[in-house]
C-alpha cells in the first residue's frame, strides 16, 4: 500500500482543516517545500497536494507551489483543488503534476472529465469521490449532492476510471478512525484502486487499510501533530 503524505495549502502555507471548515484552520509551516522535501528525506514517494483556495475559488490558485516542489524534489505529485476547466488542467500538468485529482468537476461537468480520462489515461486522472453521509460533497465540501459514493463510483468506472480517492469528510482531520466499513464496501462494490483518506491516527490505520485492500493511504494531521513519526512511516514505504 502506498503511503502518501498531504499538504493542505491556504495563502501558501501548510494548513490543515477539520472536517473541511476553513474556520478551523491550523497553520503548521508557512514553506510547503520544507515539509515536502523532510517528506522526501524520509523515503516518501508520494504527495497529495491540495488548493484549499483554489477549492473555494473554482480555479487553480497555488500552482506556483506546486510548481517549486516539483523543481526541488523527486516527489511523484497528485494535485488536487480548483481543477475546473481544460486550462486549469494544462497548468497542473505542466507545472509537474503526475496526477491531478477531480471531484467537484466531475460531478458539475461529467462530460469534460469523462474527456480528461480519455485523453489523459485512467494513470493521470484520478477520481475525488469526498462524501457525508455517503453522500457526494463538492466545490471544498461547501456544497451538497444527492449523489450515492457508491453509485458516484460505479459510474466512472464505467467510463475507465482507475484510482479512486475516498473521504470521508466527518473523519476528516478528526485523528478518530477511518472509514474502513464504507472502504470495505467500496471495494466489495467496484474494481477500482482506493485511496483512503481522512482519520488515519495511528499506524494500526494504515495496517488496518493495508488489510482491507485500499491500493493507498492519505494522512496529513496525524503526521503534524505528532501521532506519527516520519520515521515510522519511513518502514512503511
Amino acid at each position: 500500500m502506498r503511503i502518501i503524505p498531504a499538504i493542505d495549502i491556504i495563502d501558501g502555507k501548510c494548513v490543515r482543516l477539520s472536517k473541511g471548515d476553513y474556520d478551523t484552520k491550523k497553520i503548521y509551516n508557512e514553506n510547503p517545500l520544507e515539509v515536502a522535501k523532510a517528506f522526501e528525506a524520509s523515503g516518501i514517494q508520494y504527495l497529495h497536494l491540495v488548493d484549499l483556495d483554489g477549492a473555494m475559488s473554482k480555479h487553480i490558485v497555488n500552482h506556483h507551489i506546486l510548481e517549486s516542489i516539483c523543481t526541488h524534489t523527486n516527489l511523484s505529485i497528485d494535485f488536487a483543488g480548483g481543477i475546473k476547466t481544460d486550462e486549469d488542467l494544462k497548468v497542473a500538468f505542466d507545472c509537474g503534476a503526475t496526477q491531478i485529482t477531480g471531484g467537484s468537476i466531475a460531478v458539475s461537468n461529467p462530460q469534460l472529465f469523462s474527456q480528461w480520462i480519455e485523453t489523459h489515461g485512467s494513470e493521470k486522472i484520478i477520481l475525488g469521490a469526498d462524501c457525508k453521509d455517503r453522500m457526494i460533497a463538492t466545490h471544498g465540501w461547501l456544497e451538497n449532492s444527492n449523489l450515492d459514493v457508491i453509485d458516484f463510483i460505479k459510474e466512472y468506472e464505467s467510463k475507465a476510471i482507475k484510482y479512486v480517492i475516498c473521504t470521508d469528510i466527518d473523519k476528516d482531520g478528526m485523528l478518530a478512525g477511518t472509514s474502513n466499513t464504507l472502504y470495505e464496501t467500496i471495494l466489495s462494490s467496484t474494481a477500482v484502486s482506493l485511496i483512503a483518506s481522512g482519520g488515519v491516527s495511528t499506524l494500526d490505520d494504515l495496517k488496518t487499510l493495508k488489510a482491507i485492500g485500499c491500493e493507498g493511504a492519505i494522512l496529513g494531521k496525524a503526521i503534524y501533530e505528532g501521532r506519527i513519526t516520519l520515521s515510522q512511516l519511513e518502514t512503511l514505504c
